[in-house]
């Protein structure tokens, strides 16, 4: 069956000319939003369950959405604690089946929860971003992951990062991010999700016939990357 979504279109050219100044700003200058409680109650729940699975390597998957990649994740990795994340109840409340035992669904803001992890020292193996909102207009590049004061976080955790998107653009300006926040340049290359889709939007937009992309990169665990205040 061939599904219909619509192609990314954005009013930008290239990358956007306004990338460095951001990445260099959230460098720089800590965030100082306070972390929501509910995060920080969600966040001791997850390290809880954590310390119960401690020698079992840890896989983030940050804004998992209805949670079917987290459920696909942990049974790719038996071996592996993998945590979902997603600020959205109403989209983790969905039925894709039963957790497998080394799968927690948390409901958090990426923000707080990344901020408080590197506090904690969590130190993932894998650490996925699976096609995260492009918002693709030029006046929002502080919305994207990459824009965003928290940005330093993402690479300061560490382990294997792996970001996926079907905006080409996305992928090359996170990559540029990266390596003027760590050294480490990372490939962006065309792909082909091998065995079942990881996400819904991964299914729809392979059927579409929408290019998909992604970057992967090894990474090791600065958490000086993140300024604090």
């Amino acid at each position: 069956m061939t599904a219909h979504s619509r192609a990314i279109t954005s009013n930008q050219p290239g990358p956007h000319r306004d990338l460095t100044r951001r990445v260099e700003r959230a460098l720089q200058h800590p965030l100082r939003k306070p972390v929501a409680e509910h995060t920080r109650e969600a966040f001791e729940r997850a390290e809880h369950w954590r310390g119960a699975r401690e020698r079992m390597p840890l896989i983030l998957d940050a804004g998992c959405g209805v949670g079917l990649s987290t459920r696909r994740l942990a049974s790719a990795h038996p071996e592996c604690a993998v945590i979902g994340i997603d600020r959205s109840a109403e989209r983790l409340s969905r039925d894709h089946g039963p957790l497998p035992d080394n799968a927690l669904l948390v409901r958090a803001d990426l923000v707080d929860f990344w901020r408080l992890a590197l506090a904690e020292g969590w130190q993932p193996a894998r650490h996925y971003l699976l096609y995260p909102n492009p918002y693709p207009k030029s006046v929002h590049l502080k919305m994207r992951w990459h824009g965003h004061p928290i940005f330093p976080a993402i690479p300061a955790l560490g382990g294997r990062l792996e970001l996926r998107s079907n905006w080409q653009l996305y992928v090359e300006e996170f990559a540029l991010a990266l390596q003027q926040a760590t050294g480490v340049e990372a490939q962006v290359e065309a792909f082909e999700p091998e065995g079942e889709p990881l996400t819904p939007f991964e299914d729809k937009y392979r059927r579409s016939g929408q290019s998909l992309w992604r970057l992967v990169s090894e990474l090791p665990h600065r958490p000086e990357l993140l300024p604090v205040a």
